[in-house]
């Protein structure tokens, strides 16, 4: 198969860094080359992070240039709308509805954009949006947005859920695992 590109973009402490584990033991246990690089950027102050995942029969390199994702799983609005330039004509971005204020809202330097996600959809591309927050709360922890978003996007790809669910077994820390196998339960059945 030819290589596919997809990019985890958020904002530092939504666990971009465990779905991007999640997203590549579950790539590696279907048979793929896979490629991983993290990018932190702010992390630990709220700001951008992005992950890049290749995978394909033979991949050399796991970075993403514009234009060439042809996914982006995105944990915040306006993270989806910085990184929209790398999607594929074709790609499909996957965006929680949430909303974190960036550092110049928090400090009233700014004002949070209204409209992002329908800014988006006029560009053309394939949206979905899913409101993983309110997932995650019924699955047991605002935390789980990461693992809601991971099952919204297992749902539109070609891995058998099974290899989804040993993925977040394998990974998952054993006293949070119930949370995270119901949290990836709801964001795959509510994938639309």
């Amino acid at each position: 198969m030819s290589t596919k590109s997809i990019m985890i973009v958020g904002v530092g402490g939504q666990g971009t860094l465990l779905a991007s584990r999640l997203l590549g033991a579950a790539l590696l246990s279907a048979g793929y080359d896979v490629k991983v690089s993290e990018v932190h950027g702010m992390s630990q102050r709220g700001g951008s992070v992005v992950t890049y995942v290749k995978y394909g029969d033979r991949v050399y390199s796991p970075i993403v240039q514009k234009g060439q994702a042809d996914l982006i799983l995105a944990f915040e609005q306006l993270e989806a709308a910085r990184w929209l330039p790398f999607l594929k004509t074709d790609g499909t971005i996957i965006a929680n509805t949430q909303k974190m204020d960036p550092m110049p809202v928090v400090t009233g330097a700014a004002v949070y954009p209204e409209g992002v996600l329908d800014a988006i959809r006029c560009t053309g591309v394939q949206l979905r949006a899913v409101d993983a927050l309110s997932l995650a709360v019924e699955a047991g922890s605002t935390k789980a947005v990461n693992v809601v978003l991971i099952g919204v996007m297992a749902a539109h790809m070609d891995i058998d859920r099974a290899v989804w669910e040993q993925a977040i077994r394998d990974t998952v820390p054993q006293k949070f695992l119930d949370m995270n196998l119901k949290a990836f339960a709801l964001g795959y059945e509510n994938a639309g």
